[in-house]
């Protein structure tokens, strides 16, 4: 049976990734920090099922770090963990960068002293070209990064590239671009919007407050993603590859696609909010997966699959809290 440690096992990436490793037969650990003890409704099932063994411990704590890669010994190593929200990172740079850039370099050197020959798995963001020199985006694309969160993922990036040329060791990236679901947080925009229209459709609410709607992205889903994550790690040698769905769509579309699963127009309930509009806006980010569908992946959940998914279940979420009103 094979082992594999997930860093970021209570979050959506790490919560899907966990599901899918066990159902592959692994023995699956987790990284679980202080904070989030209070929050492991993603895992829930999987704790009171005794299926996931959970370890103490930080990306910020190198000591708690090699005592669990050392303790586990795991086969496969993911960090599915970092300060992954873009807007929090222009109002805490240095946690950002600490914890989504240097923790990496961290858990490699760990790596590298207790066994080199453990694999490792790190996602990135599409967020790292910025003000993109190409369209779409492939895995030679130059970074030209436009946040805090952006810049720490290129060093994780780099961390990664110099641990597999340098030392030999199997550690592969992941681009992602961006990918939702029914565990995002909805401090992100499209969970935000899912979970607003559902309540709205419910009496629960009257307004959605949003920034720009005009941006345009690559929207996948994050279970299928995690996926495409094991496939990269199975593969004979280490590499990096762009993980989207080369397809673009607006925020505005996510929005009336949205309102249009409960047959309302959002123009009705929807008011701009420039607190919600970044300092540093992007390019357009769209990515070209042609290297990963060579090894097998292809995203299967198109794109109003996805927002109705998101609402449908946000829908059942209203209706539990209107039962309780």
């Amino acid at each position: 049976m094979k082992k594999a440690l997930i860093f970021g096992s209570t979050g959506m990436d790490g919560s899907y990734l966990a599901e899918i490793l066990l159902e592959k037969g692994y023995e699956v650990h987790g990284l679980i920090r202080k904070s989030a003890t209070g929050n492991t409704v993603n895992i829930q099932h999987l704790i009171n099922q005794n299926k996931i063994i959970l370890h103490k411990g930080d990306l910020a704590d190198v000591t708690s770090l090699y005592r669990i890669i050392n303790e586990v010994r795991p086969d496969e190593i993911y960090n599915e963990a970092d300060q992954d929200h873009v807007s929090w990172s222009y109002a805490s740079v240095g946690y950002s960068c600490d914890i989504t850039g240097a923790a990496v370099g961290r858990i490699l050197e760990i790596i590298k002293q207790i066994d080199p020959k453990i694999k490792y798995f790190q996602p990135v963001s599409s967020n790292m070209f910025g003000k993109a020199t190409e369209i779409p985006q492939t895995e030679e694309t130059s970074f030209r990064p436009q946040s805090p969160y952006a810049a720490a993922k290129v060093l994780a990036y780099m961390m990664c590239r110099y641990y597999r040329d340098v030392f030999g060791m199997f550690v592969c990236t992941g681009v992602f671009y961006n990918h939702e679901s029914p565990r995002r947080t909805e401090d992100y925009v499209t969970r935000k919007i899912t979970k607003a229209v559902a309540r709205i459709s419910k009496g629960l609410q009257d307004t959605l407050l949003l920034g720009n709607l005009d941006a345009k992205i690559d929207f996948g889903y994050a279970k299928e993603y995690m996926e495409a994550a094991w496939m990269i790690m199975q593969q004979k040698n280490p590499d990096d590859y762009i993980v989207c769905t080369g397809e673009l769509h607006s925020v505005r579309e996510w929005l009336d696609e949205a309102f249009s699963v409960v047959g309302l127009n959002p123009d009705d309930h929807v008011e701009f909010d420039p607190r919600f509009a970044r300092p540093g806006n992007t390019g357009v980010l769209l990515g070209n997966n042609f290297k990963l569908r060579s090894i097998g992946f292809e995203p299967k959940v198109k794109f109003k699959q996805l927002v109705r998914l998101m609402v449908e279940h946000d829908l059942k979420e209203a209706e539990k809290e209107k039962n309780i009103l």
